[in-house]
């Protein structure tokens, strides 16, 4: 049955929220737990559909998984044998292509489908591939499956030819394993790479420079068992510190790295909202007159391609003409025309977004099309005049763990409904 959200609009967010683990760091860490065949425990996991599914393909390889709280996962990988993950739980994430680098790394064999997910546009993979070709891999592409072989997997020198998180995490699991040394040029600088090469090095793996775009990669010969805490999600942080902005509320975001949250906390203080940075939390507070102002979005330590549908929210209730850049995906634009449901001016150009703020919007049916695109219509909702039905809530549950109940501790009126 269909779930839907109904949000009432006219909403400010007040309260405090405590910001969960790392979407984009732990869908690659359970997979890179399969290089080892001991046990390992990852604390501080979101409970998302992504982490569930990706749960459930690790356990049709063999893993034996258990919880030991309701973020706490112990996997032991001893019974993993197979190197073919379903085709049916692959096709449901993206994130599922960190298969390729774990099993390839283990078995020198990989059958795995395309990976799915959001459609974000062209996200080709060549990049991921070049990489296990350096290593040693043969790829084949047959019928919607990538299969690949390696008699040794060797440590090469790498220069990828565009930044990609991605390629550069599922080279680093496949490198790990390997003989001698792999360097990566021109790789991702991004939170999640770090904390991947954190529970790599757990396990004692040889990874040095993740975080630069140079990373260094040393091959060992196995690896062990490792307890490991998965960082805080700076998007889910971003997107509750939007939410406080546009509202002209006052949120204060807890268990957070601000270091992670730069390029989000320099463009809110820009738009004219007020921030108090601690160690461990930022405190937003909002009065609604928000200032205009141009986004482009870029890999870290640039503004995040995920909170650009959130900005774009946010940057309709300035007064004054903004402008967004999309550099990294395609197809990152598909909300534009469902907010436009609402009452929101906004023109596309290209890779740009002009926006003409200081409209109020008005509640409307929307459908989410992708993860993120779905969360800012939570926010879009809030700002807006009258009842808002968000559908397709099923791409935001991959990303965010139960929407409704963290908006309802900020005093948010918000219902999921069938």
């Amino acid at each position: 049955m269909q779930q839907c959200l109904k949000i009432y609009g006219k909403q400010k967010t007040r309260g405090s929220i405590k910001i969960n683990g790392a979407k984009n760091s732990a869908v690659a860490i359970l997979p890179a737990s399969l290089l080892t065949g001991k046990t390992v425990k990852v604390d501080n996991l979101p409970g998302i559909t992504d982490i569930h599914r990706l749960i459930e393909i690790l356990s049709a390889l063999g893993a034996k998984v258990s919880f030991r709280t309701e973020t706490s996962l112990e996997l032991n990988l001893n019974g993993v044998s197979s190197f073919s993950p379903p085709s049916e739980l692959v096709n449901q994430l993206r994130a599922s292509y960190y298969l390729m680098g774990s099993l390839l790394g283990r078995f020198k064999r990989v059958d795995i489908p395309m990976p799915g997910g959001c459609d974000l546009g062209p996200r080709p993979i060549d990049q991921h591939i070049k990489g296990f070709s350096a290593l040693g891999a043969k790829v084949n592409l047959e019928k919607g499956f990538i299969k690949m072989r390696a008699k040794k997997l060797k440590g090469a020198h790498i220069y990828l030819d565009m930044v990609s998180v991605g390629a550069t995490v599922n080279i680093m699991l496949a490198a790990v394993l390997a003989e001698g040394k792999t360097i990566i040029e021109n790789a991702a600088k991004e939170p999640e790479i770090v904390d991947v090469a954190n529970f790599l090095n757990a396990m004692g793996a040889k990874v040095r420079g993740a975080g630069t775009d140079v990373i260094k990669i040393q091959g060992v010969k196995e690896l062990g068992s490792a307890e490991h805490i998965v960082i805080p999600d700076r998007i889910e942080a971003g997107t509750f510190m939007i939410a406080a902005a546009a509202t002209g509320g006052e949120v204060l975001v807890k268990d957070i790295i601000p270091k992670h949250l730069d390029a989000i906390i320099a463009k809110l203080k820009e738009v004219g909202v007020s921030l108090e940075i601690g160690l461990d939390w930022v405190l937003v507070k909002s009065s609604g007159c928000l200032l205009p102002s141009d986004v482009k979005t870029f890999p870290y330590p640039g503004f995040p391609t995920d909170l650009q549908p959130h900005m774009m929210v946010l940057l309709t209730c300035s007064q004054g003409t903004s402008l967004i850049t999309e550099n990294i995906f395609e197809r990152r634009f598909r909300h534009i025309d469902e907010l436009k449901k609402m009452g929101a001016r906004i023109k596309l150009e290209g890779r740009s977004a002009i926006i003409e703020g200081g409209y109020e919007l008005t509640g409307a049916q929307l459908q989410a099309m992708d993860l993120r695109g779905g969360a800012s219509f939570i926010i879009a909702a809030l700002i807006s005049k009258g009842e808002t039905e968000i559908r397709g809530i099923e791409h935001i549950d991959r990303g965010y763990e139960k929407i409704e109940e963290r908006f309802h501790s900020l005093g948010i009126k918000i219902e999921r409904i069938s």
